[in-house]
């Protein structure tokens, strides 16, 4: 068992840090071989941010353990919106650009009414996650035109470097990935052995412990950024990874395999994501800033929706 949570730690450590040279190398590989600037922002970068949610969704979809699919990517965006935000939020209240935040939180919170929507019957089909990526691509294709709104097309041409030259980050690419894969390998391996070792669900898990690890580069970013005092841009970006989390996850897991819902996630975890979202959203849009008591209010709604899992669940 010791062996197990060193694991699952060491996992988590593998997840981390692939993510950062996977999301890096990314970067640089785009600026040297020309690609603009905002190709990069409404692509690369927000992929990169979610692939620790999707590396372990993917795989627990592929090996069969669909709970742990559903549980990580709806975990994930309860953790990034309750604990990510909450706390920055708690910390310094946070003014917004209404336009921005409308469309964004829109897109968050439609996909999931989506996701609750299609799966009252028990199950996200082949065809149902295939609606989903539907609002994936809406969401990629409205970042993109943002992205122009900000910078110019005509943007200064750079000197295009031919794929040896590049072979340095495209190793570190190579290898980030390769890294965040066999990471979350681990991860989902260690965390069903350490749920039947616990006699707790599989879904719980999910939910708490392997949701909080995957979300850890959107948590430590945003805590960083709000040290910095940029934590606009942490709003935006966790919008996003949820929006991501829930919209292309989920979409494209369901292509591996459909995912089966269970009674709980129907009840309980799901009305607490829209739950969360929806008083997000209602405290931004009603005073154009998010203030720091509805931040702590997020949080402890996030908190209670923890203790209930294991007062109800365990």
């Amino acid at each position: 068992m010791i062996v197990t949570i060193l694991l699952f730690i060491l996992s988590l450590a593998m997840i981390t840090k692939g993510a950062d040279w996977f999301i890096e190398s990314a970067v640089v590989i785009s600026k040297k071989s020309g690609i603009p600037k905002i190709i990069i922002g409404a692509t690369i970068v927000s992929f990169a941010t979610t692939a620790p949610e999707f590396a372990v969704s993917a795989t627990a979809a592929y090996i069969g353990h669909v709970e742990m699919t559903v549980g990580n990517a709806v975990g994930s965006a309860l953790c990034n919106t309750g604990i990510a935000l909450g706390a920055i939020i708690t910390i310094k209240a946070i003014p917004l650009d209404l336009h921005s935040f409308t469309r964004k939180s829109g897109f968050m919170f439609i996909s999931a009414l989506a996701l609750v929507g299609m799966t009252l019957d028990g199950v996200l089909s082949s065809f149902e996650g295939m609606l989903l990526l539907v609002i994936f691509v809406a969401f990629l294709y409205y970042n993109y035109r943002l992205q122009r709104a900000i910078f110019d097309e005509d943007e200064e041409l750079v000197e295009r470097s031919s794929p040896l030259e590049m072979k340095k980050e495209i190793a570190v690419f190579i290898l980030g990935a390769l890294t965040v894969v066999a990471g979350s390998r681990i991860l989902v391996n260690s965390g069903i052995t350490i749920a039947e070792w616990l006699g707790v669900p599989e879904m719980l898990i999910a939910l708490t412990l392997v949701a909080l690890g995957t979300s850890l580069p959107e948590i430590i970013t945003a805590v960083s950024a709000t040290i910095k005092g940029h934590q606009d841009i942490s709003l935006g970006n966790i919008l996003g990874a949820n929006t991501m989390d829930i919209a292309m996850i989920l979409g494209i897991s369901s292509q591996i395999t459909p995912l089966t819902i269970l009674p709980q996630s129907v009840k309980y975890d799901f009305p607490a994501m829209l739950l969360i979202m929806g008083l997000l959203i209602i405290f931004g849009i009603t005073k154009r800033r998010l203030e720091r008591w509805e931040g702590a209010t997020i949080l402890v709604v996030y908190l209670l929706y923890i203790a209930g899992l294991f007062v109800l669940y365990l």
